[in-house]
C-alpha cells in the first residue's frame, strides 16, 4: 500500500505555541496550574497536560491562585480582566492569528461598524470574538443566515480562523454582488488554507483519505469535508484504534492528514498502523520480514551489529591485524547502552514510538537482564583481553551512563540550572557520540598496543560524525515527545530547520574529508570509498525533508542498515 502523508499534517503554529506556552509553564512552576477551557480540540493531548498536572476550568472562581493560561481559540476581553482579579497569573495562549482577526474587530467596531463573522456560533475561538464585537457583532454559518441579515450602513466581514475557504468564497461573492462597500478580510489562517489545498490535491493521486484528530475538532472535521468534496472516502479517525481495515480493503494507495491540533505522535501511530497492514494481509512470509524487523530493531541487536561494523571499518582504517575482542566490545556495550536507555527512557517512548514502549513494558525484565549481562560480559573481557587502560575507559564510560539521570544536589544553592546530566542541551548526543567514537574507534588501537595518530583520529572524527547525524535526525523525528518529558536534544535547543542544515553540512563534510584524507594522508583509500556512507545520510535526510521518506519502521531500518553498510564496504576492501 502506498501512503502519502501531507505535508502540514499535525500543529500548526499557534496550537504548538499554546501546548509549549502550557509544557513550558508546567515545568517551571510548583504552582498550580490550569487553563480556562480546553487548551486545544484533541483529547489525547488534553489527557496529556492532564498527566502533567494542567487541568481545565470553565467557570471563573470568585478567588484563585497559580496561572491559568488562555486557551489557542482566545477568550472575550472581559474575560482576562476576571481572571486577573480572581487572583491567577495569566499567561495568553491565544493564536497570533487569532488575536489578528480580534485587533480587526476591535478596531472597526470602536469606529461603529457592524461585524459579520462567518463561523460556528458555539466554536470558542467565535465565542472569543464576539467578545470584541460587542452588541454589533453577528456570526453567520451559512448563506440563508446571511441574505438574513439587515443591510447595515457600515460592515466588516472576518471569517473564523478555520473556516471552509469554499464558503468564504462564496461569502465574498455575494458581498460583492449585495454590499460592495461592506470591508472583507480574509482572516482564514495560511495554515487551514494551505491544509484544504493540499488535502484537494492529495485526493486527486489516492484512494481514500484518512483524516486525523479529534472528533470536536472544526478543521479536522473541515478537512474530512474537503476529501468527500473532492469524491474520494474519507475517514475521520482520532487514533490508530480507530482504523477499520476491512474499509480499506483493496485500497492501493491512502492520504493521512491531520488537523491542527493532532500531535505528530498521533500521526506517527497512525502512519506505523497503516504501514502494517500490508503485512497482515499478505501472507506469512512477509509477516515474518516485519517481524523480525522490528524485533531487530526494538532489542537493539541491528544497532549493536551496526557498532560492530563501524570497528571493523576502524580497524581497516588503520591496518591492523585482529579485530575480534574490541569488535565484541563495541557490539556488547552498545547493546547494552540502547537497551538502558530506552528503559529508562520508556516515558518519551509512549509518544516517539508507542510500538517500542509497549515492547519495553511487556518483556523490561528479560531486556534488563540482557542488557546487565551484555554490560557485564563488556568488563570482564576489557579486562581479561584488552587490558588495564581499556578496562578503565569502559568502566569510567558504565559509570557516567549511569549517572546521567541522576540528580545532583545542589547543597545550599538552589539556583542550579542544571540538576543532572540529562538536563544540560544536547547532552544526550553528546554523550552517546562519545561512547561510540572511543569503542569504535579507539579502543582497537588501545588493544593492538599501536600509537594514536592519523589514521586513529580519522577514524574517530569519521565514526563520531556518523554517530552524531544519526543522532541527532533521530531526535528531530521525536522532537515533541522528548520536549514533553523535558529532555534538552540539540533540535529543542537550536530548531529543527537549523539541525537539518547541520547534519547536512556535516553529511558533505564528512564526505569531503574523506576524498582529501585518502588522497594526501597516509590513510588506505578505502576511506575515499567510504565516502558514499555519510553521502547516502544526506541524501535520507533530504528525502524525509521532501516527505518522500516517512516516519517509520522502514525509514529507521534504513538509517540503521548505513552502519551495516560501512562494514560490508569496509569487508569487501579487505577481501580485495
Amino acid at each position: 500500500m502506498k501512503i502519502l502523508i501531507a505535508k502540514t499534517a499535525g500543529f500548526c503554529m499557534g496550537v504548538r505555541r499554546a501546548v509549549e506556552m502550557s509544557l513550558d509553564a508546567s515545568n517551571n512552576t510548583h504552582e498550580p496550574i490550569c487553563s480556562f477551557g480546553p487548551l486545544i480540540h484533541n483529547p489525547q493531548v488534553l489527557k496529556l497536560l492532564e498527566e502533567k498536572g494542567l487541568h481545565v476550568i470553565d467557570r471563573i472562581p470568585e478567588s484563585g491562585s497559580g496561572t491559568i493560561l488562555i486557551r489557542a481559540h482566545g477568550v472575550p476581553p472581559q474575560t482576562k480582566v476576571q481572571l486577573t482579579q480572581a487572583g491567577f497569573t495569566v499567561i495568553d495562549a491565544t493564536c497570533p492569528r487569532v488575536i489578528r482577526v480580534q485587533t480587526i474587530i476591535r478596531k472597526h467596531s470602536a469606529k461603529g461598524y457592524s461585524v459579520i463573522i462567518i463561523g460556528d456560533r458555539d466554536h470558542p475561538e467565535v465565542v472569543g470574538l464576539l467578545g470584541y464585537a460587542g452588541e454589533k457583532g453577528y456570526v453567520v454559518q451559512d448563506l440563508p443566515s446571511l441574505n438574513a441579515l439587515p443591510a447595515f450602513e457600515q460592515a466588516i466581514i472576518v471569517a473564523q480562523t478555520t473556516q471552509n475557504i469554499r464558503f468564504f468564497e462564496a461569502v465574498k461573492k455575494w458581498a460583492a454582488d449585495k454590499h460592495p462597500h461592506y470591508k472583507i478580510f480574509n482572516t482564514i489562517c495560511d495554515s487551514t488554507d494551505k491544509r484544504q489545498t493540499e488535502v484537494e490535491q492529495l485526493s486527486q493521486v489516492v484512494d481514500a483519505m484518512i483524516v486525523v484528530g479529534g472528533y470536536d475538532s472544526g478543521n479536522t472535521q473541515r478537512l474530512a469535508e474537503v476529501a468527500r468534496q473532492a469524491g474520494k472516502p474519507a475517514f475521520h479517525i482520532e487514533t490508530e484504534a480507530d482504523i477499520d481495515p476491512q474499509a480499506l480493503a483493496g485500497v492501493r494507495s491512502v492520504g493521512i492528514t491531520a488537523g491542527a491540533s493532532t500531535p505528530n505522535w498521533i500521526i506517527n501511530r497512525v502512519f506505523r498502523r497503516m504501514e502494517a497492514l500490508p503485512f497482515e494481509k499478505n501472507g506469512q512470509r512477509l509477516r515474518l520480514l516485519y517481524s523480525l524487523q522490528r524485533m531487530l530493531l526494538f532489542t537493539n541487536l541491528y544497532i549493536a551489529l551496526g557498532a560492530g561494523c563501524l570497528t571493523f571499518v576502524a580497524v581497516q582504517l588503520q591496518n591492523m591485524g585482529e579485530y575480534f575482542p574490541p569488535l565484541m566490545i563495541a557490539c556488547l556495550y552498545i547493546l547494552s547502552m540502547h537497551t538502558f536507555n530506552h528503559l529508562t527512557g520508556r516515558q518519551s517512548d509512549r509518544y516517539n514510538d508507542p510500538d517500542r514502549a509497549g515492547f519495553y513494558e511487556d518483556h523490561h525484565k528479560a531486556l534488563a537482564l540482557m542488557a546487565t549481562v551484555a554490560g557485564a560480559a563488556v568488563l570482564i573481557i576489557g579486562y581479561t583481553m584488552m587490558g588495564f587502560l581499556p578496562f578503565c575507559i569502559l568502566l569510567a564510560m558504565s559509570v557516567l551512563g549511569g549517572l546521567y539521570n541522576v540528580k545532583i544536589r545542589p547543597g545550599r544553592s538552589s539556583n542550579i540550572a542544571f540538576r543532572s546530566i540529562k538536563d544540560i542541551p544536547g547532552s544526550k548526543t553528546v554523550l552517546i557520540v562519545l561512547a561510540w567514537s572511543v569503542v569504535t574507534a579507539l579502543l582497537p588501537t588501545l588493544f593492538a598496543g599501536g600509537r594514536i595518530g592519523l589514521s586513529t583520529v580519522f577514524a574517530f572524527i569519521w565514526s563520531a560524525g556518523l554517530v552524531f547525524i544519526r543522532t541527532a535526525f533521530f531526535d528531530i523525528l521525536d522532537m515533541q515527545g522528548d520536549r514533553i518529558v523535558g529532555r534538552e536534544t540539540i533540535p529543542l535547543f537550536l530548531g529543527e530547520v537549523r539541525t537539518q542544515k547541520l547534519l547536512k553540512r556535516t553529511a558533505l563534510a564528512m564526505t569531503v574529508i574523506s576524498l582529501i584524507t585518502a588522497l594526501v594522508g597516509n590513510i588506505p583509500f578505502l576511506a575515499a570509498i567510504l565516502g558514499i556512507v555519510p553521502a547516502l545520510m544526506y541524501g535520507i535526510i533530504q528525502a524525509h525533508e521532501r516527505r518522500l521518506l516517512l516516519t517509520g519502521t522502514r525509514l529507521t531500518f534504513l538509517v540503521e542498515s548505513v552502519f551495516v553498510l560501512a562494514g560490508l564496504v569496509a569487508v569487501g576492501w579487505s577481501l580485495i
